[in-house]
């Protein structure tokens, strides 16, 4: 089995924190990187074990990280959350998915582009059906706002108001 190098990344809106031990050193790396820097960084690495909290960004990133030849695991949030001891913060987070990820577990299977937009439309659908529920009013309002969405999907969804 080879032995790869186990990394954890948290990821959001502009800084990536990433965090694993070096192992030719030992030192604890924990350091941010930027958005636009990230798939440079690991380009220039082995391969190795990358963990990711799983949510609707993660599996872009799951994408290409295995594109590149690193084995990723995306990790439901309930199971990382288990491995934070401290405060609440990026390097904090970035530690514990790096603990997470070197547990045996069940990750969560990276989704395609086509599975993840055929999941926002069964959200949609979704939402649509609680409104309907809710208020029937609202309803018609939300239909006529999501087929305006659809038909003229070059504008931006906040120029139709309902109201």
């Amino acid at each position: 089995m080879v032995n790869r190098t186990a990394v954890g990344v948290d990821i959001a809106k502009t800084v990536f924190q990433v965090h694993y031990v070096d192992q030719e050193t030992g030192e604890i790396v924990n350091k941010p990187i930027k958005r636009a820097k990230f798939l440079e960084h690991f380009a220039n690495r082995a391969p190795c074990l990358i963990g990711i909290e799983a949510c609707g960004g993660a599996h872009h990133w799951a994408r290409q990280l295995t594109k590149m030849g690193h084995e990723v695991k995306l990790m439901p949030g309930e199971f990382v959350k288990a491995f934070n001891v401290r405060n609440k913060s990026d390097a904090a987070d970035a530690r514990a998915i790096w603990l997470a990820v070197q547990q045996p577990g069940k990750p969560v299977a990276v989704k395609t582009e086509m599975q993840q937009a055929m999941l926002g439309l069964h959200r949609m659908r979704q939402q649509l059906l609680s409104i309907r529920q809710r208020n029937p009013s609202d309803w018609f309002c939300a239909v006529r706002c999501r087929r305006s969405f659809v038909i003229e999907s070059t504008k931006r969804a906040s120029d139709h108001r309902c109201r």
